[in-house]
């Protein structure tokens, strides 16, 4: 029985210390590289002079505000998923809209004011025969910068997944529209 306890001892020490020279799986890191882009926002721009302009870097998700050559705000995005890719380009503000409201994507509501289908694309979707009428998505301070597309207050899932538009927090949104003159420089970087 002494042999049998020893044996089982050296058996677990044994095992304990074999275990201990194979590598052990660590987690991968989590990415921080430059090109993942930062993850906050933040607003420093009150009192600073300088021109303004935007940059969006669609690969990272994010926005820059400038004031002359000065970074004074940074915001999370949430850009034009597939199908509704938001255009690269060199643009201009060319309306500044607080109570912006859409005239494509919506809802379809009845009488009464509820839901009958929500998020609607008026192209796409027929409106259903028990709803009467069609309310625009709410974009808060909008800020066009070509076409049909702008920045504004709106839904950030972590992901690309607006219908083209550069959605914000938001705060964030409120910063940028207050500090945006019309034709201030956006460039849309992939």
């Amino acid at each position: 029985m002494k042999f049998l306890t020893c044996a089982a001892m050296a058996a677990l020490l044994f095992a304990g210390t074999a275990c201990s020279t194979f590598p052990q799986k660590k987690p991968a890191p989590a990415a921080t590289t430059a090109k993942s882009g930062p993850k906050h926002s933040y607003w420093a721009g009150d009192g600073v002079k300088g021109d303004p302009s935007v940059r969006i870097v669609l690969a990272e998700q994010h926005a820059y505000f400038y004031k002359g050559t000065q970074l004074v705000g940074e915001s999370t995005i949430s850009s034009g998923k597939k199908g509704f890719e938001t255009p690269p380009g060199k643009y201009k503000v060319i309306q500044k809209d607080k109570d912006h409201v859409s005239n494509l994507y919506g809802d379809y509501i009845d009488d009464d004011g509820d839901v009958v289908k929500a998020n609607v694309d008026i192209t796409k979707d027929k409106m259903p025969d028990d709803a009467t009428d069609f309310r625009g998505a709410k974009m808060p301070y909008f800020l066009r910068f070509t076409g049909g597309y702008g920045m504004h207050a709106g839904h950030l899932p972590g992901y690309r997944a607006s219908h083209g538009c550069v959605r914000m927090p938001g705060q964030m949104a409120q910063h940028f529209f207050e500090a945006a003159v019309i034709g201030m420089p956006v460039t849309v970087e992939p």
